[in-house]
């Protein structure tokens, strides 16, 4: 069984910045992809980045140039730096972890308000 530890979320003016991130435990042997995704209310969930293994890169349009997504191998975490934040990002946000498994986080509140 593998638990992620979410943390970072908050209240953040437009314009403001936020880093979240997520810590894996429990049975790993190999994590394989990372990712975080979105929900807004009343919308589905979306995915906002995801990184492989090797690192590579996949980020939704509305946040490319925005938000960045890294790894710690050697930490099993995963960030997302987010940067220039809009109200549009309001969300829960969730990170996801392929071990053997897909695996989801509790979520953490993110929240842009003037």
């Amino acid at each position: 069984q593998v638990q992620l530890v979410e943390s970072g979320g908050g209240l953040v003016q437009p314009g403001g910045s936020l880093r979240l991130s997520c810590a894996a435990s429990g049975s790993i042997s190999t994590i394989y992809a990372m990712g975080w995704y979105r929900q807004a209310p009343g919308k589905p969930r979306e995915l906002v980045a995801h990184i492989t293994s090797s690192g590579t890169t996949v980020y939704a349009n509305a946040v490319k140039g925005r938000f960045t997504i890294s790894r710690d191998n050697a930490k099993n975490t995963v960030y997302l730096q987010m940067n220039s934040l809009k109200t549009e990002d309001t969300a829960v946000y969730y990170c996801k972890v392929a071990a053997g498994g897909e695996y989801w986080g509790q979520g953490t509140q993110v929240t842009v308000s003037s």
